[in-house]
């Protein structure tokens, strides 16, 4: 499969403070990535940087051989990156089908598209931003970034603080997503076991660093380096 992510020696902050220090990978059409670290190592950082939202200190971003180093951060999703932050950032004011058609991009996902992964938008489509449970927010989060129809989504902490019924229903529209159809994906999230069977690779971050690059397959049947890398034990689970 060709590259579709390119990240060379990627230097990158906040005003004077550098987080990220000449971080490399790539990844290819089709694939997908577990970003993994413990708390503060970087990893919100390099998903901030890929869409632009920090301070650029050096290297280089190429997106389907284009390099878009350059680029503000709409013009980088208009060239193909979809991005669902931690903060979530649906419009309140908005209904969910008024959120869902505001960004929307022509390509293989629409509105019927997005409702049928999540019944529970389709239920809610009336109701506005501001109506909806933490949960409901994120699934909005989650299609009005596939409603862009991107080469590549970022989605940082998508599980974070929710109930198990719906963290298992992410995790299926999540499994559909890189799994079912094949797009491309960089996914942070704390429980690495939830995550690397609907990965195929990871990159662990240390202090801004890469210090680890696997097959997901691989570092999920290796209990030994999670708990090395992640402070993950079986008890985890």
């Amino acid at each position: 499969m060709s590259e579709l992510l390119t990240v060379e020696n990627l230097r990158a902050g906040y005003g004077e403070a550098i987080v990220l220090e000449g971080v490399s990978f790539t990844l290819a059409a089709g694939d997908s990535l577990a970003l993994l670290g413990r708390n503060g190592v970087g990893k919100t950082t390099l998903i901030n940087t890929l869409v632009g939202a920090t301070r650029y200190r050096g290297g280089r971003i190429g997106l389907n051989g284009t390099d878009i180093t350059g680029y503000r951060s709409d013009r980088r999703a208009t060239a193909g990156i979809g991005w669902v932050p931690q903060e979530r950032n649906v419009f309140k004011s908005l209904t969910v089908e008024e959120n869902l058609t505001a960004v929307a991009r022509p390509g293989r996902w629409g509105v019927q598209q997005v409702f049928e992964m999540f019944p529970r938008l389709a239920e809610r489509r009336r109701n506005m931003g501001n109506q909806l449970s933490g949960g409901e927010q994120q699934m909005l989060a989650v299609g009005r970034a596939l409603m862009l129809n991107p080469k590549l989504i970022l989605l940082d902490e998508p599980l974070e603080g929710l109930a198990p019924i719906i963290v298992e229903e992410l995790l299926a529209a999540l499994r559909r997503i890189t799994r079912e159809e094949g797009l491309s994906a960089i996914i942070v999230e704390q429980n690495a076991r939830k995550l690397l069977p609907i990965t195929d690779q990871v990159v662990v971050l240390e202090r801004g660093r890469i210090v680890h690059t696997a097959q997901s397959a691989d570092l999920r049947d290796d209990p030994s380096r999670l708990e090395a890398w992640l402070a993950v034990s079986d008890a985890a689970d």
